[in-house]
């Protein structure tokens, strides 16, 4: 067994084969419930690259000046802000990092469900191979993998008579539909870049915010795309990761880019 197998593929096959056994034997129930307690258990590492998005947002006025005091000077302006955040004890990779793991764990999640969730028929043995001994399965054992319209182990697609590809169901859907509200949440200060940029005549800051316009959009088609070839289960904890994430940046800095959608329906209830 490999050390990614041993540091994440086994953790995570035994915690949903244990939310499974909790939960009455309902595969979609013990990735629901799994999801929610993965994305909490990870709280302790998003959290500190959130709060670390709100200082560097809150920065913005100042590395203003600084663009426009060395907009000559690529190298000083760079060492300035370095500066700057060693002061104000920014880490800037601090976002980056919770991200990274994400996708690991997305990627051992992928691992459990393709290889040992696939119904080739020695499924229980491939379980039994990652579980640790109070938690293997009976070699008679067959799993539910039903739940609500989807098989877990399939990936969610609507196939229509007649039509040459399928379409995304609705759970991929909501996933990329949660994720593009969470872009929105955590982009708060699109507008105030793009003054920034044009006041500042830097290549490189029209760039970042052509990148943070685009993440807006391909993010949420990346995960139809993908979606519809990976198994259901990863689009139920990718949708419940998304909720969670955007729940946590709301709570942190706001409904950023959507806090004037929102405010107009605060408005309209109240009858303003």
């Amino acid at each position: 067994m490999s050390i990614f197998e041993v540091l994440l593929t086994q953790p995570l096959t035994n915690g949903l084969i244990l939310f499974y056994k909790i939960l009455g034997g309902n595969l979609g129930l013990a990735i629901t419930f799994f999801s929610v307690f993965l994305v909490l258990l990870l709280r302790p590492l998003t959290k500190p690259s959130l709060e670390s998005m709100k200082k560097m947002r809150a920065l913005a006025p100042r590395l203003e000046k600084l663009k426009k005091k060395y907009k000559n000077d690529k190298l000083k302006f760079s060492q300035a802000q370095a500066e700057l955040y060693k002061q104000e004890k920014i880490n800037p990779l601090a976002g980056c990092l919770p991200q990274i793991f994400q996708l690991f764990i997305l990627y051992a999640l992928f691992g459990v469900f393709t290889t040992a969730l696939s119904a080739n028929g020695d499924t229980i043995q491939k379980l039994n191979h990652l579980l640790y001994p109070s938690l293997k399965l009976s070699p008679e054992t067959t799993l539910n993998t039903k739940f609500l319209y989807l098989d877990v182990t399939k990936p969610d697609v609507f196939r229509v008579p007649g039509l040459a590809f399928p379409l995304p169901g609705i759970i991929l859907i909501l996933a990329a539909l949660a994720q593009f509200i969470s872009v929105k949440v955590s982009s708060p200060y699109i507008k105030e870049e793009e003054k920034i940029a044009k006041k500042t005549q830097s290549e490189s800051d029209d760039m970042q915010v052509a990148i943070q316009k685009s993440m807006t959009y391909t993010l949420p088609l990346m995960t139809i795309f993908f979606g519809m070839s990976f198994p259901s289960g990863l689009a139920i904890y990718w949708f419940i990761f998304s909720l969670v994430n955007t729940w946590s940046q709301i709570k942190t800095s706001g409904w950023g880019n959507l806090t004037p959608l929102v405010s107009k329906a605060r408005n309209t209830k109240n009858g303003r």
